[in-house]
């Protein structure tokens, strides 16, 4: 007999929707789903909010055309204890339907990350914050932490050179914690160059990704990475310093005032200063580029020794002293 109530109780339920929703509700959806011209509306659910709750969030920001019906469909449909928590965008031209559909599917609003090549981790983390994903502080403090990094497979002091530089479109979460913004970038990073370091240890990987960073930062040509990448390779071959500017501007770290000094060419005190240390610097400069990368794995075979910058991003290349003096009277001096 319960058995039979129950069948009849549910079945009224659902006849009384079908009538609601041929009177509107249908009528609603059809129209909601043709307009165009809706107002975009994000919409913030806590873990553990109440459907109750929930319903009044959307009549305030006046996404509901009928509340009652709205409470009565996400009923027989079961979906009252189904609404997700995050951050969902919704469109005032869309059907209840539609709207009850995205809240209860776990499709958050994706937000845009965008990471550039060249770019220091701490120029990382300040884009982190900007962007609203979590706070640069906290960035700072994973991105530092050799424990953590070490669980992204990044047995480093810092995530410098692993944060690869790439477009995301991801959620926002409550708490801006790093972490997540941190471990998504390292896994791109090996997700794209995976391939590329065949048996290498992660000390060689490092120092792959090193050499691409003084790159990335000496070039914007897409023609000349794996010449200037040559030129490195040739003067680590040598026992010659590499005499790399970015390099000393790293070591300076995020006070530096963009005014290169003399005194900061000179200063051994600064590891990452090539004009004073031989070999490559402590560790990458900045996170490079896929082109990059392969241009420190395949560098050009060639005899030159020097480069210096023309003024219009490309460079000319030299293989003496000699040539390379000339190259900077012409292309810096007289400029």
């Amino acid at each position: 007999m319960r058995k039979r109530t129950a069948v009849f109780i549910t079945a009224f339920f659902l006849f009384l929707a079908g009538i609601l929703a041929g009177a509107g509700y249908v009528k609603h959806s059809m129209t909601g789903m043709q307009g165009s011209n809706g107002r975009e509306v994000l919409v913030r659910i806590a873990p553990g909010e109440s459907f109750s709750r929930v319903k009044s969030k959307l009549i305030q920001k006046n996404l509901l055309h009928s509340p009652r019906i709205f409470s009565l469909w996400a009923k027989v449909t079961g979906k009252t204890t189904r609404v997700q928590a995050g951050e969902f965008r919704l469109n005032s031209s869309w059907s209840q339907k539609r709207i009850l559909d995205k809240l209860t599917s776990g499709q958050e609003a994706l937000h845009e990350l965008r990471i550039l090549e060249g770019l220091a981790w701490w120029e990382t983390a300040e884009i982190a914050e900007k962007a609203g994903f979590c706070t640069a502080r906290s960035f700072s403090r994973l991105a530092t932490n050799s424990t953590f990094l070490k669980k992204l497979n990044i047995p480093a002091p810092t995530a410098e050179g692993f944060l690869f530089p790439d477009t995301y479109l991801l959620p926002k979460r409550k708490g801006k914690n790093a972490a997540r913004i941190i471990k998504t970038l390292t896994d791109r990073f090996w997700e794209a160059s995976g391939d590329l370091w065949g048996n290498m240890d992660f000390p060689a990987i490092r120092d792959k990704v090193t050499l691409a960073s003084l790159v990335e930062k000496e070039t914007g040509v897409a023609e000349e990475r794996r010449r200037i990448a040559g030129v490195f390779a040739n003067r680590l071959e040598k026992g010659m310093r590499l005499q790399c500017d970015p390099t000393v501007i790293y070591g300076l770290g995020p006070e530096f005032d963009g005014n290169l000094k003399r005194k900061d060419l000179n200063n051994p005190a600064n590891p990452y200063n090539t004009y004073r240390h031989a070999g490559l610097p402590p560790g990458p400069i900045c996170s490079p580029g896929l082109n990059s990368i392969k241009a420190a794995l395949n560098p050009e075979e060639h005899d030159f020794l020097y480069f210096v910058s023309r003024g219009d991003g490309t460079h000319e290349f030299s293989k003496t002293l000699a040539e390379h003096n000339r190259a900077v009277r012409r292309f810096q001096l007289r400029r």
